[in-house]
């Protein structure tokens, strides 16, 4: 008797030695975190039937704020440093769910700044591409090798002239880094992996079937290529065509709206008085210039926020100035950057607060969104049951390769005003689900053998995507569906609507025409 209660303290006090190991290596991030794939049940609101869920699908919960966020932190996640470890969530539906079509729109890459501080060095930063240079990329050197044959491709002017890699050993002005090439590798990757088993794109995908648009910088070109490259390794160049965007809204033929440049401006003065009544910010830049032996105006205009985010991101030491003939030298300070970054973040609670920018980007994003909306029926409907196969096939995949400005008013346009500010390599998907078909008509007790039961084509459904969590649940246009019906998918239906009226109630207006043009009062 003794041996075996000695046995079984023994069990109890090595089971509770092996958990708290693994909750110290968790806790350490020795062991990595993944999603796990789960069967979850989802009951009807009719007493219980349920849908088996083939995974599990993360969404972002508000979470209560109990204090401040953290500017250097901010600054950190800000910067996206390639992580091996991330997971995505695109991807993940319910059982039997079939995946229609994929709509992405990135955010480019790391870059070079835009701005320099004067009497500073800039940023010792080489921006031509190496395997041996960190951080690097499996896929680098057939990436590299690979867009040595972009000639086979077809470019919309003037994208033929941009070069396909970053190609200086000192970056210039707002190049894309090896960083951010590898921040892409690595997002076309996770996507590669998300889709590849529900056969979003045959291995003999037609030109029709792949849509790629960027602006006309060489950062967001470069970024496009090299998540395409990720996502779709070796790809065809004879069958791509990259179509230029001339304005960074992606509005095409439908960007002439008086109204949103309106709400622009009054939202840039929102901005000036804000940080102008910030005396501790107003004090730092003082500081600053008084450091760099310029006036306060000088500091400001170089924006030195931008290149101080290219020391911090690529680990370099903050810009000094040696003694000169003013007398003055030193350093610029974490302390400094910490304070401007603060005010950054309190500016976007101050945005959020008075929506004058959530109206800008509706105005600013309907284009685009409409674009997303058109492609999505047109899949659906060509995914319609007995519906003949359009020849070359449906525009089941496309990539958008935008600026921060692109990406910022688009999430708040989808009503994610609490969702961070882009950061680098930053990614916003949409996906088209249709679930399986269903049956009408059982046959019930007592009715005869010769009654037939008639099949109903599946529904539609929409998820959105940001870095990877699902955010479907926070837009405005699915808020408030009930997530715990037989159907735990947002429908399609209520993106369309929101799309093609619902958006513009913000504006007290029914259509983009209306919102744009009416009149005051």
């Amino acid at each position: 008797m003794l041996a075996r209660n000695r046995f079984l303290l023994l069990l109890v006090m090595g089971g509770a030695a092996l958990a708290i190991i693994s909750l110290s290596l968790q806790f350490l991030n020795l062991i990595p975190m993944t999603p796990l794939a789960e069967e979850r049940m989802f009951h009807a609101l009719d007493g219980g039937a349920g849908v088996n869920l083939g995974k599990s699908r993360k969404r972002v919960l508000p979470v209560p704020h109990t204090q401040e966020p953290n500017p250097i932190s901010e600054a950190y996640a800000y910067c996206n440093t390639p992580n091996r470890t991330e997971q995505g969530w695109e991807g993940h539906s319910p059982a039997d769910y079939k995946l229609l079509s994929v709509q992405v729109m990135i955010r480019h890459g790391d870059r070079y700044p835009l701005y320099s501080i004067p009497k500073t060095k800039r940023p010792a930063i080489d921006c031509t591409l190496s395997i041996n240079k960190s951080p690097s990329h499996p896929l680098m050197n057939s990436y590299i090798s690979h867009m040595g044959q972009g000639e086979r491709g077809h470019w919309e002017a003037p994208l033929g002239s941009v070069p396909r890699l970053p190609n200086h050993n000192a970056c210039e002005m707002g190049e894309l880094t090896q960083t951010g090439v590898v921040q892409h590798l690595h997002n076309g990757q996770l996507l590669h992996q998300a889709y590849k088993h529900h056969n979003l794109l045959p291995s003999d995908w037609s030109p029709r079937q792949v849509w790629v648009e960027t602006t006309g910088k060489s950062r967001t070109l470069q970024s496009g290529l090299a998540f395409l490259y990720g996502f779709l390794p070796n790809f065809d160049w004879t069958k791509l065509t990259v179509h230029h965007q001339w304005s960074t809204l992606f509005c095409g033929s439908a960007c002439e709206c008086p109204a949103r440049n309106k709400y622009l401006e009054e939202e840039q003065r929102r901005q000036y008085r804000l940080r102008v009544a910030d005396a501790e910010l107003e004090k730092t830049y003082a500081d600053m210039a008084r450091t760099l032996g310029l006036l306060t105006r000088q500091l400001r205009a170089a924006n030195p926020i931008d290149s101080l985010l290219c020391h911090l991101c690529h680990g370099l030491s903050f810009p000094c100035v040696p003694i000169g003939d003013s007398g003055t030298s030193g350093c610029l300070t974490m302390a400094q950057f910490a304070v401007i970054r603060r005010q950054q973040l309190e500016d976007e609670v101050d945005r959020r607060r008075t929506g004058l920018y959530h109206k800008y980007a509706v105005l600013a994003m309907y284009p685009y969104l409409n674009r997303t909306a058109s492609k999505m029926e047109r899949v659906a409907k060509g995914s319609e049951a007995g519906r003949r196969p359009r020849a070359g096939g449906e525009e089941v995949f496309s990539l958008s390769s935008a600026h921060d400005v692109s990406m910022a008013p688009l999430l708040s346009a989808l009503g994610l005003e609490e969702a961070r500010f882009p950061r680098f390599a930053a990614r916003i998907v949409f996906e088209l689900w249709k679930s399986p078909p269903t049956t009408q008509g059982q046959l019930k007790k007592g009715v005869g053998k010769g009654d037939k039961s008639k099949a109903k084509d599946g529904e539609l459904f929409i998820r959105v995507l940001y870095n990877g969590e699902d955010v479907t649940f926070h837009t405005t246009f699915c808020r408030s569906h009930n997530r715990h019906t037989s159907q735990p998918l947002c429908p399609l239906k209520n993106f369309l609507s929101f799309v093609r009226r619902d958006m513009f109630s913000v504006v007290n207006a029914t259509s983009y025409q209306e919102a744009c043009y009416k009149r005051p009062g």
